[in-house]
């Protein structure tokens, strides 16, 4: 029973970002590299929070404090990875096949973003799922036996959060429309903030508006790309 938990979990929280992968990311090396570095970056955001969550272990409200820090260290690496790719797009040019890299900037984006969404629920999930294959069964005699199901979900809605979020965030710097980048910082840390919740086991009120946080994010990256209900209804429709 613990080993199908893992793979039920598993597939829950990296299924659909590995087919997003697949389809969109996977056939150019273009995309992968970028999917790679935006790892990278959110790897030494990750590093520099821990530090953070060190430093501030004297203080009662560390927990919220560390959370605040965070979100901010991992929005100013996204900064700094939309300078990088700016910076670097004649190069990109050089060796890509799209004839204007700059139409296309909203397919960086968007794998800057798939980049930041993975590595954080792996790192999120991962040392969860090791647990989850056994001896024991967890929320046999204590916590919740949800708790699995309700970690790979509320990866899931931080995966697909940042892959929206990096579209909305590079199209609001292209554009200087900097509501859109408050929108993106103000979501990320209301998201990560209710999680909290988590501790008193309100795991419905911590999914349900993650999820629909998740559903305005991806109705707004949509919209920003050009997206519109027409365009919509015809995909799908298949027309």
């Amino acid at each position: 029973m613990t080993l199908a938990e893992f793979y039920g979990c598993s597939f829950l929280a990296f299924g659909p970002p590995a087919a997003m992968f697949a389809l969109t990311i996977a056939h150019d090396p273009i995309r992968i590299i970028i999917l790679i570095a935006a790892s990278f970056f959110w790897l030494v955001s990750l590093l520099l929070s821990s530090i953070v969550w060190f430093a501030t272990y004297p203080f009662d409200s560390r927990q919220i404090l560390a959370l605040l820090c965070s979100v901010l260290i991992q929005e100013t690496f996204r900064f700094l990875m939309y300078k990088v790719l700016r910076k670097t797009e004649n190069g990109l040019q050089e060796v890509t096949d799209i004839v204007r890299i700059a139409d296309y900037r909203h397919i960086l984006s968007y794998a800057t973003g798939l980049g930041f969404g993975i590595i954080s629920g792996a790192f999120s999930l991962v040392n969860i799922l090791a647990d989850s294959v056994g001896p024991a069964t967890v929320g046999l005699k204590a916590g919740s036996d949800v708790f699995m199901l309700v970690s790979a979900a509320q990866s899931l809605a931080m995966i697909l959060l940042h892959t929206f979020w990096g579209v909305i965030f590079f199209h609001s710097l292209d554009v200087k429309n900097y509501k859109y980048t408050t929108y993106v910082v103000a979501s990320h840390l209301f998201v990560s903030a209710i999680t909290l919740l988590n501790a008193l086991q309100l795991f419905a009120v911590t999914l349900t508006i993650s999820y629909l946080i998740l559903v305005v994010t991806a109705v707004m990256a949509f919209h920003v790309v050009g997206g519109t209900l027409a365009s919509f209804q015809k995909f799908i429709t298949c027309k």
